[in-house]
């Protein structure tokens, strides 16, 4: 599908995970281990098709010149986000299951050599899953072009070896379970993830 020349402003898409209840506020344990008195649920945009599409078409637009041939993505966060940048980039979406604590690609999906593979993710902390992913696609032969997520929490700290887009980067505090300020005034903790799934 063409893309059209509609972008978002960062502004614009912190606005939208505000209104749409995406970014909370509390006590959380997030998928990398870490606790956070912030959060992000991508879910609660994502699951308006209208929402989705103007934000995934705008990480799109950062990807174009990459001549992508498939979109990777871990489940469960990132399976709309490689679907969406896979319409609007006009290749296929797969996406790696957690199987015995480790990302495969399960249901069919393979890569080949030729393949030129973006990665993509809801939320970005540590860049853990995104660099199994990575992994995964390496070890088919495959090449990754770039990495794209939605949202970046390390605000910018995590790196990789290829071009790197977040939608919004926040520097948003994280702590160790053994250091959490939030545990040790002992408010409830949520475990809103999906790294179990």
């Amino acid at each position: 599908m063409p893309l059209s020349e509609t972008h978002m402003r960062p502004s614009e898409i912190t606005r939208l995970f505000r209104d749409c209840g995406a970014w909370q506020d509390g006590h959380f344990l997030l998928s990398s281990g870490l606790h956070s008195n912030e959060y992000f649920q991508c879910a609660s945009l994502l699951q308006h098709p209208s929402l989705a599409s103007r934000v995934c078409q705008t990480l799109a637009q950062r990807f174009m010149s990459e001549e992508v041939t498939c979109v990777a993505a871990p489940a469960v966060g990132g399976i709309l986000v490689a679907y969406e940048l896979a319409r609007y980039l006009g290749t296929r979406a797969v996406f790696a299951e957690r199987v015995d604590d480790r990302l495969k690609f399960r249901r069919g999906f393979h890569l080949v050599s030729r393949d030129r593979v973006l990665v993509v993710e809801d939320v970005i902390t540590t860049g853990g899953s995104v660099e199994e992913v990575i992994n995964l696609v390496q070890d088919s032969g495959a090449a990754v072009v770039g990495v794209g997520a939605l949202v970046d929490r390390s605000g910018g700290w995590v790196a990789f070896d290829v071009k790197f887009h977040a939608l919004i980067s926040l520097n948003l505090k994280t702590f160790p379970a053994s250091e959490c300020p939030l545990c040790k005034e002992g408010v409830p903790l949520a475990k809103p993830g999906s790294r179990g799934l």
